[in-house]
């Protein structure tokens, strides 16, 4: 391993301390948290450790800290694709041609149309329980369809249905989320 590897690891175990501080502060003082920090840390590299202590501590979701944790997630993908960059995982050309994956894999045009349907009919109930008072979708169930492939059905519904438009985690985090598709991935 080279000296970026050690770096890796060693600023995704501080972004693991970090988020496990920040939670911590969250659940016992007040105004206390290290949100700011765990931002920086997190572009710096740090996203997978906070990312793991997400998924293995904090795992029940709260509107107060959302944005932070969509923020982790969406740098955490940037920073995979990066660094599958840098191992030398990318295609030999890069090009705008989305449709000829689409031709090429039919299986994900299917699987985009129906994800983005079922994320815009999830959108949908949520915003008419929200008006009946009813019981609402979870946020992080909204959220998860769109990063499973789901954002431009999330998007629509959000601007068309003037739905979670004012929650930042949504205005954020969805647009974010719209996949990159590049054809001839080729491994070197």
């Amino acid at each position: 391993m080279g000296k970026f590897e050690y770096y890796l690891i060693g600023i995704n175990v501080v972004g693991f301390i970090l988020y496990l501080i920040n939670m911590w502060l969250y659940n016992h003082t007040e105004k206390g948290n290290v949100d700011s920090l765990l931002t920086i840390v997190s572009l710096f590299g740090g996203s997978a450790g906070a990312l793991s202590a997400i998924l293995l501590f904090d795992r029940k979701s709260v509107k107060e800290h959302m944005m932070s944790r969509v923020f982790v997630l969406c740098v955490f993908v940037i920073q995979l694709v990066l660094f599958l960059m840098y191992k030398g995982h990318c295609a030999d050309t890069l090009n705008f041609e989305i449709w000829r994956v689409f031709i090429e894999h039919k299986y994900v045009l299917i699987y985009l149309g129906i994800i983005n349907l079922v994320t815009f009919v999830a959108f949908a109930i949520d915003k008419m329980n929200a008006i009946g008072h009813r019981s609402r979708i979870r946020i992080v169930t909204l959220l998860g369809l769109a990063f499973i492939g789901g954002s431009l059905g999330g998007l629509l519904a959000m601007y068309l249905l003037h739905h979670k438009t004012t929650k930042d985690y949504f205005t954020v985090g969805i647009p974010l989320s719209i996949p990159r598709i590049q054809s001839h991935t080729v491994q070197h």
